[in-house]
């Protein structure tokens, strides 16, 4: 007989919500986390979409430890010397099921593990799964926890990208330099009522705003900055393969810069550093995504590739927290049946098929590609636009041409057939 009915393989969005599944179910669960806390080994300094956590917890959602609600979409466009920013704010952004918030992953895991262990499941913290147990049929029975065997009837993994257990479970290659990016952030304290007026929001409302261009010196990737409470996320992203062979300067570097630009340094002025982490992010989404199920075994979260970066919006929490939900339903299911193998936990895939995480990394199956691939948009794009905004608001006494004549030159210097080969490429990829 197994020690539990089932083990879940880190506690993130993805594992502490199966778990939470799980136990509701009234199975027996173990969370194995190889942080010393919930939250711990997770910098993620983002946003969430509250529909997904809306579906799993509707009778306490108000509880969740939420920063601000987003109300403020900030996207900027960065060369060197100029700085070219679209603020969009809305009130569909605030409407109940539409609605985003920050989020800072060290309260907001705890408080997922909480309503996990009030449902049941049993945690235990600063252990790292490096092997997982498998029977003479290879089928996954349970995983070694420090020198320890512990079995289960289904394992749920949820172990973060470049992930060792699924390369074991499923056979999953290790994801490529070029399939992977590496983030940094740093968080700053800040009074609430200064983050309200440097942001022009609203009490408990906030900004999103992603950086592009001379943030990652014109190399693949970008820059985040995310409003909470009484604290500022700042942060760089950038595709590992291009910042080792095309940067200029080290990601850390970057993160220096981008603090020192004039559109940022105000934003933190003032502001005192308090956290600074690392991260590997997967930047392949579903082209990349391995098998999600194997005899005893279930695969839901960064592990699975499930994170998908459109340069206007990054996606990736809403998307572990179904899948969470979805891999816990369905292991519950399959230990009602009695059924454990690969055929007995297929209800997992068919649910995920159905759902909106895998019609949108199917829709956006060609995004990481072109992203990867769209050089123009950090060094070239930003410079037009930068050279189009002077020729509209620059005033020096010369005699002003008409629009046609002064923007063509620019355009044309960009080459319009590369105008032309970008707008298709980003037409067919989104």
């Amino acid at each position: 007989m197994a020690d539990f009915d089932a083990i879940v393989v880190g506690s993130g969005c993805a594992g502490s919500v199966a778990a939470y599944e799980i136990a509701k179910a009234g199975k027996s669960v173990l969370v194995v986390e190889r942080g010393n806390y919930a939250g711990a080994k997770n910098m993620t300094g983002g946003r969430i979409y509250g529909h997904c956590l809306r579906a799993v917890f509707p009778d306490n959602y108000d509880e969740i430890p939420f920063e601000r609600k987003v109300s403020h979409e900030r996207i900027s466009l960065m060369s060197p010397d100029s700085n070219f920013t679209i603020d969009f704010a809305s009130d569909d952004l605030l409407k109940d099921g539409q609605e985003s918030y920050t989020v800072l992953r060290g309260p907001f895991d705890q408080w997922l593990a909480e309503q996990a262990e009030n449902a049941g499941a049993e945690y235990i913290y600063g252990i790292a799964v490096e092997k997982l147990v498998k029977d003479e049929s290879g089928k996954v029975i349970g995983i070694f926890a420090g020198e320890d065997e512990i079995t289960a009837d289904v394992v749920v993994l949820c172990d973060g990208a470049n992930s060792l257990l699924a390369e074991q479970a499923v056979g999953a290659a290790r994801p490529s330099a070029a399939q992977m990016a590496v983030g940094i952030k740093q968080v700053y304290e800040l009074p609430a009522e200064e983050i309200e007026k440097r942001f022009q929001c609203n009490p408990g409302e906030g900004a999103a705003w992603l950086f592009a261009g001379d943030c990652t010196h014109g190399t693949f990737g970008g820059g985040i900055i995310y409003t909470n409470k009484d604290s500022i996320s700042l942060g760089i992203v950038a595709g590992i393969e291009a910042t080792a062979t095309k940067a200029s300067v080290p990601v850390y570097q970057m993160l220096e810069d981008l603090k020192n630009r004039p559109e940022v340094a105000p934003v933190l002025k003032g502001a005192k550093l308090v956290e600074h982490s690392g991260h590997m992010v997967p930047e392949g989404g579903i082209t990349t995504m391995p098998d999600l199920i194997a005899d005893g075994v279930l695969i839901a979260g960064d592990n699975a590739t499930m994170c998908v970066n459109l340069g206007y919006t990054v996606r990736g929490m809403d998307y572990a927290v179904a899948a969470g939900q979805m891999a816990g339903q369905s292991a519950a299911k399959a230990l009602d049946a009695g059924d454990t193998s690969k055929a007995g936990l297929q209800c997992y895939v068919d649910a995920l098929e159905n759902s909106f995480v895998m019609k949108d990394l199917r829709q956006f199956k060609n995004v990481p590609n072109f992203m990867e691939h769209f050089d123009r948009m950090f060094c070239g794009y930003p410079e037009m636009v930068r050279d189009m905004m002077n020729t509209m608001f620059v005033v020096d006494g010369t005699p002003v041409a008409p629009m046609k004549k002064s923007m063509m030159p620019i355009v044309k210097g960009m080459g319009m057939m590369n105008l032309f080969k970008d707008v298709r490429g980003a037409m067919k990829a989104l």
